[in-house]
């Protein structure tokens, strides 16, 4: 199929299948064999799909993925200015969804070139649709930093949030990143661990992070890993690091060991043990340095 001139051309972004071949949208074939370039994040695997659906395509077929989105995306642009109708496609699910696809979105945008989807499966709407846990209202949150550190902190950052939250994990990096939402949420917090989905190994595991933590270092779990995690314990009470500190210790003059104070003052007031544990410690320290108010810890 040639290009057209005299006329801007349509960028669509085309769902396909996590998994199932099956699941692939009816339009997808006919958008296949109408495209005038075709733009996917791996070739081999678009070959593997054309021959799956039995699909004949005529257009151009270049790569996209991350390492060449930036350079390659001026390219399909002009294409597009000049009347071509370009289908973007990746891996699986939605492109631009944690996948390539937001720069050349931006750019046909900002060119005024109209741009259109072929909606198909989505790993994060299966995930949550599986998970068990509340859907009315969620997040998506991507991939988690690989740094042990920046993982952490990106937690901390969204540790109150009260929404439903999904994550993409790498298999390899599982189990760290499990007893990293164990540590920072808490060990209680529902999640539910979704991998192979549609595929023939497809399985959930639900329960408690800490469960699942430890599941996950005694299983090896392998394949493509989606991560549901229950939002921020609604209702609980706004304290300041000075009240928390206060409960804290009064927890402990009861006979209560430390740990289990911050971990009992922390579910009651719907926080991560390690915020507590924080103000506990910064309470310590100004007793010593002789600025604390006398409400502090020894």
């Amino acid at each position: 199929m040639g290009l057209v001139t005299g006329t801007t051309g349509t960028l669509v972004l085309a769902g396909t299948p996590i998994g199932d071949l099956a699941d692939a949208p009816p339009r997808l074939a006919a958008e296949l064999e109408a495209a005038d370039v075709i733009a996917a994040e791996d070739t081999r695997r678009l070959r593997r799909l054309t021959q799956g659906l039995g699909v004949h395509t005529t257009g151009r077929v270049v790569s996209y993925f991350e390492g060449n989105e930036s350079a390659r995306t001026p390219e399909l642009v002009e294409a597009l200015a000049d009347g071509a109708r370009v289908l973007l496609v990746t891996d699986a699910g939605m492109p631009s969804v944690s996948d390539p696809g937001y720069r050349l979105v931006a750019a046909a945008v900002e060119r005024d070139i109209r741009v259109t989807a072929v909606p198909g499966p989505s790993a994060v709407l299966t995930a949550l649709a599986l998970s068990a846990l509340p859907v009315d209202r969620f997040c998506f949150e991507g991939f988690l930093p690989r740094k042990g550190g920046e993982r952490l902190s990106k937690l901390r950052e969204v540790a109150r949030e009260p929404r439903t939250m999904v994550f993409f994990e790498a298999p390899h990096r599982l189990d760290d990143t499990l007893a990293a939402m164990a540590e920072v949420f808490g060990a209680e917090r529902r999640g539910a661990v979704c991998r192979e989905l549609t595929k023939t190994y497809e399985e959930v595991k639900r329960g408690p992070l800490g469960e699942l933590a430890a599941w996950s270092a005694a299983e090896q779990v392998r394949g493509e890993i989606t991560v549901v995690v229950e939002g921020a314990p609604s209702g609980g009470e706004e304290l300041d690091a000075e009240e928390l500190v206060h409960r804290v210790r009064v927890r402990e003059e009861a006979g209560e060991r430390r740990k289990e104070a911050i971990a009992a003052v922390a579910t009651e007031a719907g926080l991560p043990k390690r915020e507590v544990f924080d103000a506990v410690v910064a309470a310590k320290n100004a007793a010593r340095t002789g600025h604390d108010d006398g409400k502090g810890l020894s």
